[in-house]
């Protein structure tokens, strides 16, 4: 788990006050990361193209050209000149020793762009946007230098960005990188230290960072045991009843000793799921919502569900009935909730008589998010997405590992009672929900078949697959 920020600039001004460490060795450090990277990669005498900006992210691309002078083809391209003190003084020493300096964008094997990083908070012009075009049709490996030019501060799009195949940035994560909009635009994020650890440089955040051995997978390490000992998941079948019976399938895949199928007429389901017209009296997590429709009255739901102080997953046609949202006012209950936006905005306005519209939840993503966790912090929200934002008590983890061979019915369904399986054993809301997220898309990445081609099935069967 890493910390995100929302900018480095408090952390950059303490290194200067702190430890004394000037711009220049900060900026000596960034561009020797990016050169690290490049030798551990890419085979010396490799053409490099380094497209330098006017400012202190364009003076990281010129310090990383004198840095690999020699060792590869550098060409150093900085279409628009140099304004900040540091690219001026950098830009002389890059000169001294030499370099290249070409008027346009040339062939190479390497494209590092260093036009703009961090802190853009306004489109680009029109020779920009034409150099990042003609960069972007180029078939060499692209590397961003601490964001991509065009990925604004808030993760919002220029009008173009550099399509980058890994971004190095600088001292921290920043969240810009983490938006959905920006998740085909960043390639493999690397984060390079300015001269001092992450542990010195890096101070609190309310943003972290997911990595795969955050899983906490369920275990059987003991040899005498019971199903009744792992917990048993509820899972309510609506009129859809192909969401229920995935998500059911999928609690019991991950551990839950006892799943069982709350219907209201009967059905043929999978051989180890069992079914009931009723709660069962032993039952340790609900999942509710998937496929449900209109096919649980008030007087039932009041019965099995909401007056049951028992940890549940509310999910899809759970965000549009105000019966079933009232549970999140329940304080003392263990609370998952898992919308995508547009469902989001269905309970967001269910809640505060407030409409927002998909478009601005998706262009304000951290802050939707903070501010429902703010006012429901004991409840634990998953705002899917291509990357997965988890919040709760005012603290925001982002799962990275989003995959668009999730973009099909039912996906959502396995995350479900992925969670609910969890919930079952005993997880708390937060780690169920982060381990069943991440678990979810491990399984992904195992799936070795065409990328349309993925089903709910194969998601399930790849959990009793994973390893960390």
């Amino acid at each position: 788990m890493q910390k995100v920020y929302d900018s480095c600039y408090v952390m950059d001004r303490r290194c200067y006050e702190e430890y004394a460490l000037s711009e220049d060795i900060l900026m000596e450090h960034a561009a020797r990361g990016m050169a690290e990277y490049i030798k551990k990669h890419f085979a010396l005498g490799s053409s490099i193209l380094i497209v330098s900006g006017v400012g202190n992210n364009g003076a990281d691309g010129i310090v990383l050209a004198r840095q690999l002078h020699r060792d590869y083809d550098i060409k150093l391209y900085i279409p628009f000149d140099v304004k900040s003190d540091m690219a001026q003084i950098q830009l002389h020493r890059t000169k001294r020793v030499g370099i290249d300096i070409v008027d346009s964008v040339v062939e190479s094997d390497i494209i590092v762009d260093a036009i703009f990083g961090a802190g853009l908070n306004r489109n680009i012009d029109e020779d920009t946007e034409a150099i990042l075009n003609e960069l972007n049709s180029k078939q060499a490996y692209k590397i961003a230098c601490d964001v991509p030019t065009g990925i604004l501060e808030n993760g919002e799009l220029c009008s173009a960005t550099f399509k980058a195949d890994t971004t190095i940035t600088m001292g921290a994560l920043k969240k810009s990188l983490y938006s959905d909009k920006a998740k085909d635009f960043v390639g493999d994020i690397i984060c390079v230290d300015l001269g001092v650890s992450r542990d010195m440089y890096e101070i609190d955040s309310d943003t972290y960072l997911l990595e795969w051995s955050d899983i906490k997978l369920p275990t059987r390490d003991k040899l005498s045991t019971h199903k009744g000992v792992f917990g048993h998941s509820a899972v309510f079948v609506g009129e859809k009843m192909g969401a229920g019976v995935i998500s059911a399938m999928a609690s019991s895949r991950f551990g839950s000793g006892l799943t069982t199928l709350v219907v209201q007429e009967h059905i043929s389901p999978p051989y180890h799921l069992m079914y009931a017209s009723e709660l069962p009296y032993n039952t340790t997590a609900i999942a509710i919502g998937m496929g449900l429709g209109e096919f649980f009255d008030d007087r039932f739901l009041l019965k099995n569900v909401i007056d049951k102080n028992i940890p549940i997953v509310l999910d899809a046609d759970a965000f549009y009935k105000q019966k079933l949202l009232d549970i999140l006012n329940q304080t003392t209950r263990e609370i998952v909730i898992t919308p995508h936006p547009k469902e989001f905005a269905s309970l967001w306005e269910i809640l505060t008589n407030k409409r927002l519209d998909v478009e601005y939840i998706q262009s304000h993503r951290f802050e939707i998010v903070q501010k429902f966790s703010k006012l429901y912090p004991h409840v634990t929200l998953l705002l899917k997405g291509a990357n997965m934002l988890i919040a709760k008590d005012a603290q925001i983890y982002i799962n990275p590992y989003g995959d668009a061979r999730l973009s099909k019915g039912g996906s959502g369904d396995v995350l479900s009672g992925l969670i609910v399986a969890l919930l079952a054993q005993g997880y708390n809301s937060l780690d169920a929900t982060i381990s069943a997220s991440l678990a979810m898309c491990k399984a992904v990445s195992l799936y070795d078949g065409a990328s349309f081609g993925m089903l709910p099935d194969d998601i399930i069967n790849n959990i009793a697959n994973i390893e960390v």
